[in-house]
Formats: structure tokens, sequence, C-alpha cells
């Protein structure tokens, strides 16, 4: 029954007839009211595996997620098909964020609530708690509560805290990217009742992997776009790069744009729009861009910098080849990205006295009392904060995600947040708003006709849409909504795209801000084995690159790839190019003729060439294949 039920759920919303590898197994594990933790790479469809049971049964599905942009993507998602979802996430304001609480509880055709973990530990947030009939708690980005991963975040640890408030209701943790030692933290932190792990492979069959030193990397980039038709990103470190590798790849007659957080919000959807639908062929840009994107057509993944995690460099490269044709993802690097890659790491670490003292002048900075701000947002501008704390920006920035990591602060990229207004007069209050103020009377009505429930929450408003029903230029129709807001008939809140630095706990005195010196070393020594096996990976030329990053999975036992640079290299070595290019030919010609087997070709192949060269080349088509 359950298994009918949850096809007939796929099909009705998503329109799909089957499940993907994996994905049927955990919901049913989910159903039947079990902890569980799904693995699933970068693409493999790990949100339906939290979506689908909450929509079979009764009640609220509550999602517990770090990144605001995914939150609001998959709540955006959800309404598309005409399913009820929300989201509480930082810059909202206080009446946004209780109108939010109060429908979800009062309208049960809400089935999802997406939440930071910060926000679980507020007393509104708690206080609402026996009122909430949750049928699951989906905890995304999973790897964040262990000690071991590369994006160890303290408020995680808390998630499991909520869990006797509703003790009969299971937690399905989900993640793309874990080690073994992650694996076992996760279940141990979320207070698994048993192991309970559901794994798909983390190889990827027709994704090739490249490492290439190169100092003159801009005509390699250029070759690699040309042998590879059809969409691409390429990754670099810093925002300046992106506009610059854009422009030159538009010099080279390839259609490009770039992509940074430092973008409003208009020109990022722009051009991800753009990308998404084949107007642009490449995308120029920092890790800011890829989360939640779903394009399966990518044919080349290229990163122009080395990243800091392996970890980080799967889920970019993941990126390429979703529909499970051959794709490509090439790292290009010289010796000066080492020094950086070490240089950068010594930086990301400032020592402890520096991020108290840039805590401090953080709180100066946005005139902070102590005692206060719990919550509170403020405008982000790292330049400014820095000049302030008289620090590099690097610095500032590296000490705030570390404070942001001690639960702190919350950072956020600056994430559209539409205008709204809510009414605030009676009936009386109208009519005597109506004789002082003529001018503004129609104007008032057309927003009573086109936003129902304006009396008893905020509404989304779009000022570009009202300018086109009213045939008024979109300046006066701001102008009328500030003044509406100015006499106190309506509250208005125009829409922000800014980032925002929301201080989590409130003000204390520098030296009462206690980071404790064995969490500093234990964070810096995690990130420092990190760093090892990104340059294991960048130098090994003996090991296929697709097993090399399986391993660092902790999948011991998988077959070489037989394309990527070391298997090529590997093979090569051990016969000139000439030999292998001459055995591959007569292989072609071999096969074309009739269908042998193995062994008819080994003793074709061995009349021309030596029996260990033909060995050699067989081994390397059956690894490069699959054989």
């Amino acid at each position: 029954m359950e298994n009918r039920k949850i096809i007939q759920i796929l099909q009705k919303y998503w329109g799909y007839d089957t499940f993907r590898a994996m994905q049927e197994d955990i919901i049913l594990s989910v159903l039947e009211g079990r902890d569980t933790l799904a693995l699933l790479p970068t693409g493999g469809g790990k949100s339906i595996c939290f979506q689908v049971p909450a929509l079979a049964k009764e009640g609220l599905c509550l999602v517990i997620s770090p990144l605001i942009a995914l939150m609001k993507d998959q709540v955006d998602n959800l309404k598309r098909r005409g399913i009820k979802a929300a989201a509480i996430y930082s810059g909202m304001s206080q009446n946004q964020i209780e109108d939010t609480i109060s429908n979800v509880l009062f309208d049960k055709e809400y089935k999802f609530l997406y939440v930071s973990p910060e926000r679980l530990k507020t007393d509104g947030f708690q206080a609402n708690f026996p009122r909430m009939n949750l049928n699951l708690i989906a905890v995304d980005e999973a790897h964040c509560i262990s000690q071991w991963g590369y994006d160890f975040r303290p408020p995680y640890l808390e998630i499991a805290d909520i869990r006797p408030h509703f003790k009969n209701v299971p937690v399905l943790a989900l993640t793309a990217t874990a080690t073994p030692e992650v694996v076992k933290d996760i279940q141990s932190r979320l207070h698994f009742t048993q192991e309970n792990v559901f794994q798909k492979s983390f190889r990827r069959e027709n994704l090739i992997y490249y490492v290439i030193e190169e100092e003159n990397k801009m005509p390699r980039m250029l070759r690699v776009m040309r042998k590879y038709p059809g969409t691409g990103i390429v990754y670099v470190r810093n925002r300046k790069k992106t506009e610059e590798i854009a422009i030159f790849l538009q010099h080279n007659g390839i259609s490009a744009d770039y992509y940074h957080a430092g973008l409003d919000n208009a020109e990022r959807e722009g051009k991800q729009n753009a990308w998404m639908k084949g107007d642009i062929r490449v995308i120029v840009s920092t890790n800011a861009f890829g989360m939640g994107i779903d394009k399966p057509d990518v044919r080349f993944v290229i990163h122009l910098d080395i990243p800091d995690t392996l970890e980080a460099y799967f889920q970019e490269a993941g990126r390429g080849g979703r529909d499970e044709k051959l794709s490509v993802a090439v790292m290009l690097y010289c010796q000066s990205d080492v020094l950086d890659l070490k240089r950068n790491f010594e930086i990301s670490y400032p020592p402890l006295s520096v991020i108290k003292n840039i805590y401090s002048k953080t709180a100066q900075f946005y005139k902070i009392g102590m005692g206060a701000a719990s919550f509170e947002n403020y405008p982000f501008d790292l330049h400014q904060l820095s000049q302030h704390c008289q620090e590099k920006p690097l610095t500032v920035y590296h000490a705030l995600n570390f404070l942001e990591k001690a639960g702190c602060i919350m950072l956020s990229e600056g994430v559209r947040q539409p205008s709204t207004i809510m009414a605030k007069v009676n009936a009386t209050e109208i009519e005597i708003f109506y004789k002082s103020y003529p001018a503004l009377e129609d104007f008032f009505k057309i927003l009573l006709r086109l936003y129902s429930g304006i009396y008893s929450k905020y509404v989304k408003i779009n000022e570009e849409e009202l300018s086109h029903r009213l045939l008024l230029p979109k300046e006066d129709v701001i102008k009328n909504l500030e003044k509406l807001k100015q006499i106190d008939i309506i509250d208005y809140k125009k829409q922000n795209s800014q980032a925002t630095i929301t201080f989590t706990e409130e003000r204390i005195e520098e030296r009462h801000l206690y980071i404790a010196p064995e969490i500093y070393r234990k964070r810096k020594k995690v990130a420092e084995k990190m760093l090892a096996a990104v340059m294991h990976f960048i130098k090994n030329r003996e090991i296929c690159r697709s097993r090399l990053l399986l391993q660092y999975f902790g999948e011991m036992k998988s077959k070489s790839c037989g394309a990527c640079d070391a298997c090529l290299h590997i093979y090569k070595k051990e016969m000139n190019n000439k030999e292998f290019q001459e055995i591959d030919k007569r292989y072609v010609e071999v096969c074309a003729t009739k269908d042998l087997d193995i062994k008819a070709i080994f003793s074709q192949l061995s009349v021309d060439f030596p029996e260990e060269r033909v060995i050699t080349y067989l081994r390397w088509k059956r690894d490069r294949e699959g054989a």
C-alpha cells in the first residue's frame, strides 16, 4: 500500500513514474518511522527523499538547512507544484517571522517549514513546539553537524535538543558528501536510535576527471571548450577574475557571462536564467554558483583555481553530466596556485585574539549595546567593516566565518526578499483617511482589490506589476506606497537584496567571549587534513582520479575509469604514444569486421604487436569501458 501511495505522489507532483536508485528505499525507511541517513551524490534527488514521505503523512515536515538560497529555491519549487511551503531565514523582520509561523500552524495545508539551525534555539520558535504537528524532521547538508566535516557549524549540534518535544518523529539526515568518520558522527549527534545508512555509490561513470599542471591556462581552457561542445561552468576563487575571464572568452568567440555573490539579486537571477536556458554557453563563477541548480546537460566543469577541499571539488565537478552523458571535470593548476592554497589556509585561521577583537569591533560598528541584538539583522559591507576594524578584508572575513561557525553570528548573501504590505487601519479610520487624502483613495482601493488578506497578514507585492496595472510610472507607485506608510495606513517593507549580518546571541564583552582553544586547534587540524587530501589528489598520477576520490569517501573497491589523466599516464608509461595509437587503430579494424570475444581479439592483435603491449592496451580498454 505504501509503495503505491508514494508512486502516486511522485506522479502527481513531479510527473515521474519511477524513483531514482535508492530513493524509494529511503522513503520507505522514513515512513516506517526509522531515523535515516541518506548519502546521495550531487544531483541524486535528495529533496524528493523527504518531500514525498512528508506528503504521504498527515502533518508538517520541518526542514533544517543552512543555505538561504536553497531554502527559497525549494519553497518556490514546491509552490509551483501546488504544495504549500514556507521558510524562515535571517533578514526577515520579526513581524514577517511571526506571520509565517502563524500561517503554517493555523493552515493545515502547509506541508513544509524551512528554518536555519540557529532559529531552533530561539524562545519564540520553541514556544510554538507544542502546536507543531510534525511528521518528519529533515536535516539537509547534514555534514555540517560533524566536527570532522568540512563545514562544521555548532548550531547543528543543538538540533537533537528538539527531539524530546517530538518523541515519535523520525529524523532524515541528507548530504551529498561525507567521509566514513562523518557518517558515524552525524548519526551519533542526531541521536539515531540505531545506525541506518543508505549510501549510493559516489561513482560517476560518465564523468572523467583531469588534473593538469599548466602555466598558460587560458589557451588550455579554450581547447577544452572547443573539444567538448555544450554548456559549461568555470570556477575561480575571486570575483574580479570571474569578469576578466568572461570577457576573455567573449573575445575568443565563446558566449560567456560572470556570476558572484557581490552582484545584486536581479543581475544574478538574469545571468543564471540565461545560462539555464542556453542563451549563454559558459558561466564563470566563484563557488557562489551552483547550489540548487540542476542543469542536466553541462558538458564541462573547469577549475582554474584549486578548491579548498575535496568535498567542495566533488560537489562542484559533480554539476557536470547529470544527464548521464559524457562530461569532463578539468582542474588546471600551476605551482603558484599550490603556494596560494597553503597561504590561504594560514589566513583562514586568524589568531583567537584577533577573532575576539573583530567580534567586539563589529558590535561597535553596528552600535550594539551589551546584552542587545539577539537575532537583529544589519546590512553587511565587508569593505566598510574592515576599515572600521583596521584589518585586511580577508582577515575580517575569516574571523567572521569562524564566529559564524561558533554560533555567534550568521552571514547571508544578498537574497532577494520581495516587497510586502499589510493594512493597519479599521473601517472608521479608512473613511477619515479617504476624506483627508482623496488623491490616494483610488490607489488604496486597488490595493485592497488586488491583494486579499491584506488586513490579516503581510502580502507580497510587485511594484513593477502594479505600475503596469495602474498605468503609473514605477517611481509614482513607490512614492504612493511610502506615503501610505508615512501616514500609518499600511506597513510597507521594500524589497531588499543586500547581504546581512545577524547576531544570533546577545552581545557580550570581548573578554567574556569564550572560544575554546582546543576547539580552535581541532578545527585547524581537520582543515589541515583536508588540505593534505587536496594536495595528494593534485600530485597523484599513479591512481585513477575517480578511484582516489571514491577512496576518500570510503569506497575502497572501485574500478579505474581508464580515461582520466592518471589512467592515461599509467598505461602510456608502459608503451609510447605511437605504439598505443597503432594498437588502438588495429583494434577498431579487428572489431569492425565481426563480433569477437577478448581471446580472439588478443590473438589477432598479437600477430602484429608484442603480447605484453597488447595486454597493456586491453587492460586500458577494459578499465575505460568497464568491461
